[in-house]
């Protein structure tokens, strides 16, 4: 099995004049929710499936509890996850405050194996 994309046309943001070109464009099979998660880890793993979600759901928690403390929380080969910030620039340095951060987010660096893992992915055109 593999993954489906399509072509997507897409404008030039800078010279919206010209035609536009094709861009590839993952299109979803679906979801796989927490449990879902979990049922797969202890069809191959001798934990069982409530052990496991109490395990994801576990790291719902400490992750960003460890994050919150300004922590990279790195996983193994799995990745690692950061907290980035966007703010509002300012002239200097000294006036650059909390009041002027306006966005948070989290930042997932795959690793090793993980990318391994995507980069045998295959995909066919739909």
């Amino acid at each position: 099995m593999g993954v489906t994309y399509k072509s997507v046309p897409k404008k030039n943001p800078g010279n919206q004049t010209e035609p536009a070109k094709y861009y590839a464009q993952v299109v979803s099979s679906g979801e796989m929710t927490l449990r879902d998660l979990a049922k797969q880890i202890s069809l191959i793993s001798t934990v069982s499936t409530a052990d496991t979600m109490a395990v994801l759901e576990n790291l719902l928690t400490v992750i960003p509890m460890a994050m919150a403390d300004g922590k990279i929380v790195r996983l193994g080969e799995f990745g690692s996850y950061s907290l980035t910030v966007k703010s509002d620039g300012t002239a200097t340095a000294a006036e650059l405050s909390v009041n002027q951060i306006k966005k948070r987010s989290v930042k997932f660096r795959a690793g090793k194996i993980f990318m391994k893992a995507i980069n045998d992915i295959d995909f066919k055109k739909i």
